[in-house]
């Protein structure tokens, strides 16, 4: 009788617990280059990326809501607001357009990236919906997360988050420091 080494590697225990981090922002003064310059910094080491980049269709202060979320794992972009008209008022997110965007990143997921980044909890994940499954998935997964959360929205996701929150203001120095804290 003899034995052979199986060809799957056994199950390595994370030696870092994974981080769930809040990009604070003021209202309405989304932070963009600082996600995308955490993006650009954990690819450049080397991170697996799953999640999204928010990016604006249209500037004006009246369409403030008109962005399209780019999948970091794809390139892949999708719409999330409703076009109602030029003269709507208020948010126009699209759930179910989110709700697609959110199955993709979950099967992103399966591929044990090293870090989620999400654009933001917003007025959806306040109430308990939206993007909240993704996180709690990737947690559990021992997936790192980072999520933009505007000052307004600081109170629900401390409610959410508890003990396993942190927050980020967006220095440069102190988003190379996260990224590295999850290597």
């Amino acid at each position: 009788m003899s034995a052979t080494l199986s060809a799957q590697k056994p199950e390595v225990p994370s030696l870092r617990p994974p981080v769930l981090a809040a990009l604070v922002y003021p209202q309405n003064k989304y932070p963009g280059p600082v996600f995308e310059a955490l993006v650009a910094s954990s690819r450049s080491r080397g991170l697996s990326l799953a999640g999204v980049l928010q990016h604006l269709v249209d500037a004006a202060p009246s369409r403030r809501c008109d962005v399209v979320l780019e999948d970091l794992a794809t390139g892949r972009r999708t719409a999330i607001f409703e076009d109602r008209g030029a003269h709507a008022v208020g948010c126009r997110l699209d759930e179910a357009a989110l709700a697609e965007v959110a199955a993709r990143i979950e099967d992103s997921l399966e591929g044990a990236p090293d870090l989620l980044v999400l654009n933001k909890f917003g007025k959806a994940e306040c109430g308990g919906g939206g993007l909240l499954d993704l996180v709690a998935s990737a947690m559990d997964l021992e997936i790192s997360v980072v999520i933009g959360v505007p000052r307004s929205n600081l109170d629900a996701w401390r409610r959410f988050a508890g003990d396993f929150g942190i927050e980020l203001c967006g220095e440069k120095d102190e988003i190379e420091r996260f990224v590295e804290s999850i290597m």
